[in-house]
């Protein structure tokens, strides 16, 4: 569940995927339950944060603003959702995988 919330620590610096990484790396080898949830998260973040930086640029151009702002509006919610349904997941001891997430560490 840690790795989950430790996300909202880090978001307003948009560094929300170091809480996952620094968890991920210290438990990774001892509790394949707690590397589960925090390589989820990380790459949870990581896609976010992609997402973030093309809503962001896309934001430059005339049409882009028109999609630019939804998105973004979209992003922070869905992020925030899915994140306390991850959360809430791990604290019940169930495996949770978020949707549409690369995978960039496996």
């Amino acid at each position: 569940m840690a790795a989950h919330l430790s996300a909202f620590l880090g978001a307003w610096a948009a560094l929300a995927f170091v809480g996952p990484l620094v968890l991920w790396l210290v438990k990774r080898d001892d509790h394949p339950f707690i590397a589960h949830h925090a390589l989820e998260a990380l790459n949870f973040n990581l896609s976010i944060l992609i997402y973030a930086i093309a809503a962001a640029v896309l934001a430059f151009t005339i049409i882009g603003l028109v999609i630019a702002i939804p998105a973004a509006i979209a992003i922070g919610v869905g992020w925030v959702v899915l994140t306390i349904v991850a959360a809430v997941k791990a604290a019940n001891g169930e495996g949770y995988r978020y949707p549409m997430t690369i995978r960039f560490v496996s």
